[in-house]
């Protein structure tokens, strides 16, 4: 294991040739340039696709040509830098020799995963490893699941401030969202249904809110879960599901867990899309549940999925670059205390919520995380963290003065 202090980069963008490693090239040349204080590099398995992101982004650095199967290609990229970020998925086929690489290799890393089932076996094959080499392993980096993770984070921290305690229940909902799927995205959901059809038990883990929470952490209270049409207490509106609600509720919980269960032991999270009130909520709630279902359900069944691969987006496929700018979220927290006091924050965000806006914020995870020490007051020592107890309100401050997402009281 080469020092971290010897190492030629500071960054490298492993996956650079995909639909968001592009997006998060031209983020880093606008925000970092390439012969600044940055030193950073691009990588994937194709030197000719490399060089044509390098000249369609402006990416003049260093390109490595590595292959996410081979464990020596991914034990020398983890050695040639300080962190890493990785864009290869889905993760669960293409993920898991880099974490191992990282985690031995004493590697900062951090990602866009939503796969739970593939993040619980990272967690508890390579913790131990990470722990002992030092490296900071943040999962979920991306819209999932940084403004749940840090949305419950900031709520909880301006209710102590405000209310004088915290909340014991907080409720995300989605108000509004403008953005397109990836052909990436696709897959990482397809390989997760093809992940429980091999291995039903998987669904233990997919419906357990605590599932990537520490060993001996991994059960709790019954925690609410919109899975159908439902007028919502927290907001006097209908609801519906949201979709990413199954990553970013485990994040959630094992952020809290990791902090030592503050918020109690009955702390309460869930999410869920508003789709207004009185009758036309009520039909357009029913409208997104029936279309999830359905979806779903091809997913699933053999004989549609060739249906569903001709008319959805193809990895390394997207958003327009025009789409993207168009993007934007508004998420809404509601919280309550043990003493019945409420507080309302949100979280918004300029730019299509799973690429453009990702992008940053996968790019200002990667350089918070290499400005905070190891160890000390600055910084946490080497494990699985997740976004809020990694960095908290470092991250927040960075999100907010160069991502684009605000952060606020309502």
């Amino acid at each position: 294991m080469t020092s971290r202090s010897a190492r030629p980069y500071d960054l490298v963008v492993f996956g650079a040739t995909s639909f968001v490693g592009q997006i998060l090239c031209d983020y880093l040349v606008e925000r970092h340039g390439t012969d600044g204080d940055l030193s950073w590099a691009i990588s994937g398995r194709s030197e000719s696709k490399l060089a044509e992101v390098a000249a369609s982004t402006g990416a003049d650095v260093p390109r490595i040509v590595a292959d996410a199967a081979s464990a020596d290609d991914m034990a020398a990229l983890a050695d040639s830098c300080r962190v890493v970020i990785s864009t290869v998925g889905p993760y669960a086929l293409y993920g898991s020799e880099l974490v191992a690489a990282v985690a031995g290799a004493g590697t900062d890393y951090v990602d866009l995963t939503g796969e739970p089932q593939w993040m619980q076996r990272m967690i508890d094959a390579h913790g131990g490893a990470a722990e002992a080499s030092g490296a900071r392993i943040v999962h979920s980096c991306g819209f999932d699941s940084i403004p749940s993770d840090l949305g419950v984070w900031f709520t909880q921290q301006q209710a102590i401030d405000q209310l004088g305690e915290s909340c014991t229940q907080i409720a995300m909902r989605v108000k509004a969202m403008k953005g397109g799927a990836s052909g990436g995205t696709i897959a990482s959901m397809m390989n997760v249904v093809d992940e429980v059809k091999t291995d039903p038990s998987l669904r233990k883990t997919l419906g357990n809110p605590f599932a990537l929470a520490p060993e001996g952490m991994r059960s709790g209270p019954k925690q609410p879960d919109v899975n159908v049409p439902t007028r919502d207490e927290a907001s006097g509106q209908w609801v519906a599901p949201f979709v990413m609600a199954g990553i970013n509720t485990k994040v959630v919980h094992r952020s809290h867990a990791l902090l030592g269960r503050p918020w109690g032991d009955g702390f309460l999270y869930d999410e869920a899309m508003l789709m207004g009130e009185g009758p036309l909520g009520a039909v357009k709630a029913g409208g997104l549940v029936a279309g999830l279902g359905g979806f779903m359900g091809l997913a699933a069944l053999g004989p549609a999925r060739p249906l569903l691969e001709r008319v959805l987006p193809k990895p390394g496929e997207g958003p327009s670059p025009e789409e993207q700018r168009n993007g934007f979220f508004d998420l809404r927290f509601y919280g309550s205390t043990a003493s019945g006091k409420t507080i309302t924050t949100k979280v918004t965000g300029d730019r299509d919520p799973g690429y453009g806006s990702t992008a940053k914020m996968l790019a200002e995870s990667a350089t918070t995380l290499l400005s905070l020490n190891r160890g000390d007051k600055t910084g946490k020592p080497g494990g699985f963290w997740t976004p809020s107890t990694a960095m908290g309100d470092r991250l927040i401050d960075a999100l907010v003065s160069r991502a684009g997402l605000t952060f606020g009281v309502v």
